[in-house]
């Protein structure tokens, strides 16, 4: 059997450069050419990438995201004012977020006021009072025992009965949206009528999750809602704009007209949801 030739002289022809090469410099690349050792070039890592499998859909011991509730704010010292022979009690709250724009009302609920304003008890303005009789998760009608607050609940907004788990410790407490109001003159008995039971209102532009309609006892906490309008200052820039609203303050509507000009409700008084517990 014949042999190749052999000797120092014998030369190939890369296939890359066409150049001529002695055949002990030859060698093969990846792609089958035969190729003169300086010529040579490797394979690629992008050419055959290692394969990677899909990535993870989940974390070991996730936290489903939380949708923080609503939480009361606290106002300056003695933040409410009103004139003799008006409805209107202002409320400051300076940094007041313009969210309460829009054609939609927002509605709030005062907590810890110290001391009455125009002749207006604290009840008065916290809107406080108690239900007056047991009602089910259906009725839309519902009974608030005599007192100042439920007196001086504005015609249509909401109340919040408060209600805690006695299992769990937890809130459970519901938004009612009430369509009229009437008194019994002769027990002092305020009737909320067209209840819509289970709801939520609306605070600094958000509207949160219904509420759960549910039972609940006599003697439980009921606390009313006011309608906040906004009541900007107008300041001159000497800029551009040329002028920009200032959002320190809200107003809302009381039943009935103050009796003297005051200027009160204490120190940490907060203004909050209908319902801080959403």
């Amino acid at each position: 059997m014949s042999q190749f030739a052999r000797g120092k002289h014998s030369q190939f022809i890369s296939d890359r450069s066409g150049l001529a090469f002695p055949y002990r410099e030859m060698v093969v690349e990846w792609t089958g050419a035969r190729v003169h050792t300086s010529e040579y070039e490797p394979k690629s890592a992008q050419v055959s990438p290692r394969p990677h499998g899909a990535d993870p859909q989940a974390l070991p011991h996730a936290r489903p995201a939380r949708t923080e509730f609503p939480t009361p704010d606290f106002l300056p010292n003695n933040p409410f004012s009103i004139t003799n022979g008006n409805k209107i009690m202002t409320v400051s709250f300076p940094d007041y977020s313009t969210e309460a724009q829009g054609g939609e009302l927002n509605y709030v609920r005062f907590q810890g006021v110290k001391t009455p304003v125009g002749a207006r008890s604290i009840e008065q303005i916290e809107l406080s009072s108690t239900l007056n009789a047991n009602i089910s998760a259906t009725d839309t009608s519902i009974t608030l025992s005599a007192g100042d607050g439920s007196f001086y609940l504005e015609p249509i907004s909401y109340i919040v009965i408060e209600k805690i788990n006695s299992e769990t410790g937890l809130y459970e407490n519901e938004v009612v949206y009430y369509q009229s109001v009437s008194i019994n003159v002769g027990t002092g008995v305020v009737t909320l009528n067209n209840c819509v039971r289970g709801t939520a209102a609306r605070f600094r532009g958000t509207t949160f999750s219904n509420t759960t309609a549910s039972s609940h006892l006599a003697g439980a906490k009921v606390f009313g809602a006011r309608a906040a309008s906004i009541d900007p200052d107008t300041v001159v820039t000497g800029a551009q704009p040329p002028t920009i609203d200032q959002y320190n303050r809200f107003t809302v509507t009381m039943i009935q007209n103050s009796t003297s000009t005051e200027i009160g409700g204490g120190f940490q008084c907060t203004v909050g949801p209908v319902n801080d517990r959403a």
